[in-house]
Parts: C-alpha cells; structure tokens; sequence
C-alpha cells in the first residue's frame, strides 16, 4: 500500500437532476422509520423480526437510514459490524440477535461494506467516519481478493476453517466487482494507492465479461441477468444488449420483475434493482415505470413486501414485509430522484474509479 495524494474530484459528488417525484420525503421518511423501528439495539438490522441478518443486506438497510437522514441509527448498524468483524476481516454468513446462524463466510456479504461505508461518507462528507471506517474495509477486501481464482473470479464462500467452496457465483462476484471500486475510490479518498485491489478489480471484470462458463449457472435467477449491468461491468451498448436479450424472460409487462424465471413471483427488492440497472444503460423511463409499478406492494407503515406471485395477486412469503426490500425502494428512490450526494453510486458508472 503506497500513500498518494487524494485525488477527489468534487465534481463526482454532485446529484443528478431529478427525474420526477416518485415517493414523497414523507414517504420515503416513513419506509426508513419502519426499518429503523425492526433495528436491534445491538445495531444489528434482521430482515423482519425474529429473523436473521446478513453482512450484505444489514448494509443495504443501513445505507436506506442514512439516505433517509437516520444518521444515529445508521452509524449503529456500522458499529455493530465493526464489533462483530472476526479477526481476518470477515463475517459469517447469518447473525441472530444473540448468535451465530449459519457460520459459512460469504464473499459478497463481506466486501458489501465498503459500498456502505462509502455510500455514508457520500451523504455526510465525514471524514472521520471514513478514517475510522477504514480498519474495517481494508481488511475485509484483502480477504476478498485473497478468494480470487488465478483466472479471476471470487469463490462464492469459505467455511468457517478457512476451507474455499468450489465454485464462483456471477451475481456476487458482480457485486463483489462494485464493492472493490468502491473500496478503491475509499483510498483515494484517503490517500491511499491499492494497485492490488486494482488488479483484482480488472481480472474479475474480465472475467465476467468473457467467461460465463466460470460461474455455476443460475441462470432461473434475474439477479444473474442484471446484476452484471447493475454493478457497472457490463456498460454502455453492451448493457443494453444485455437486458434486451433477457427482459421478456423476467419481466411481467405491469407487474415487475420474477425473482426466477419460472415462477410469477415479483419481488420488490429484485424490481428495484432491476429499475437501477435500466437507469445505469439511459433506460430511465423504463426504471421508473418498474419502480412505480412496485409501490403497490406498500402498506401504510411504509413497509413493503418481499414479493407477489401472479395472477392470484398473493404475498409470498404470506404477508412478509422485509427491511431489505424496503431498503431497496429508498435507494431506488434515491438514484431516480437524486436526493442525496449518493445517489449516482448505483446508476452512474463512471461515477466510481474507471479501471
């Protein structure tokens, strides 16, 4: 690691216009209090209560209460991670409100927090926030990339001794890809050089690009056909070859986006990330006719629920409102209306460190 001088280009940190309003400030207020309310006092966010956590969704939910303007209660999520991280920079894979789920170490679960952590310095401007933030990403990435294989993708997980899994995921290792430049654009903003991390970076887009055969298919799920857009290596023309090849599979013209591709079952959180990813490729009329389509599955707490199947217009799973759905629709609502300085973290690609 070589100390440089930071190089930020306020310029990156602007808002985009706005497209229209799509939620209220009330409304989105209210979906990011409902999370807030399902908030451990540990910090940690449960998918719903009584449920578990994860790394990548407790983020996903901490990033929607800083979007909202829940400062305390989204540095309380980050706390509770930074207390938990184990030694080699990870975490497990399912938390408890007192313990571990399932002690598997999922990759993309572990790199997500440089996302967050840079998605909360965006919004705030904290220094000191990203200075002591830092202890945390930077050995949560060097433990990523030590799962790359030679050829460049990231093994799904390791168990808890250590031992890595035998196979690559394309949605994580896509994710994983948007994490490792946000933790890039972290250390420039600290001063720092990490030509590792930059390497790594390069060798797994690639990889995606051009070696579908390195993942295990999954090609039933929508994640794997968009996430590849949604996190910015796939771009440009061919990101939107890319979804056109594949919308009519997933998309319930109306409705929004099949979790999988051989059941009618919309999911608000797969809806709005899929609207993001249309966003990223100029498709922005497109993304908001899916993100509207999905507030009818808003009750009045502003919470929202996992999914929908068609066309008997049931919740699946019955009546479950989820903190990472509803997480989804503030960052949506976010990058659609352009509410906060983080808002292009998602939908603008040259927005992160172009490598």
């Amino acid at each position: 690691m070589v100390r440089k001088k930071n190089s930020c280009n306020e310029g990156n940190l602007l808002t985009p216009e706005p497209t229209e309003i799509v939620l209220t400030d009330s409304d989105l207020k209210q979906t990011a209090e409902s999370i807030a309310e399902w908030q451990l006092e540990s910090g940690m966010i449960p998918w719903f209560p009584g449920g578990h956590a994860d790394p990548w969704n407790h983020v996903e939910a901490t990033m929607a209460l800083q979007t909202a303007g829940l400062v305390d209660e989204a540095l309380k999520g980050y706390e509770w991670l930074e207390r938990i991280q184990r030694d080699d920079g990870s975490w497990h894979n399912y938390y408890l409100e007192d313990s571990i789920e399932q002690d598997k170490i999922d990759s993309n679960c572990v790199a997500y927090i440089a996302t967050g952590v840079l998605h909360s310095y965006l919004i705030s401007q904290d220094m000191g926030f990203l200075e002591s933030m830092w202890k945390v990403v930077e050995p949560a990435i060097d433990f990523v990339v030590d799962m790359q294989t030679e050829r460049g993708e990231i093994i799904w997980a390791r168990h808890s001794d250590g031992t890595l899994w035998s196979y690559a995921l394309l949605t994580g290792s896509s994710s994983i890809a948007h994490s490792i430049r946000s933790a890039i654009k972290i250390a420039t903003e600290l001063g720092f050089e990490k030509k590792r991390w930059e390497s790594s970076y390069v060798k797994l887009a690639n990889v995606i690009r051009t070696v579908p055969d390195a993942f295990a298919p999954k090609n039933r799920w929508a994640m794997d056909w968009y996430y590849p857009v949604l996190s910015g290596v796939v771009t440009g023309e061919m990101g939107i070859k890319h979804l056109a090849e594949k919308n009519e599979t997933f998309e319930i013209p109306g409705k929004g986006i099949r979790c999988v591709s051989d059941r009618p079952w919309i999911t608000t959180a797969e809806t709005c990330e899929c609207a993001l990813a249309f966003q990223s490729i100029g498709e922005t009329q497109h993304a908001l006719e899916l993100f509207k389509q999905i507030q009818k599955f808003r009750n009045d707490k502003g919470q929202y629920l996992t999914g929908v199947v068609y066309p008997e217009s049931v919740s699946f799973p019955e009546e479950e409102y989820s903190t990472y759905s509803a997480a989804a629709v503030v960052l949506a609502a976010d990058s659609l209306m352009g509410i906060t300085k983080a808002s292009q973290l998602f939908s603008n690609h040259e927005f992160l460190p172009v490598l």
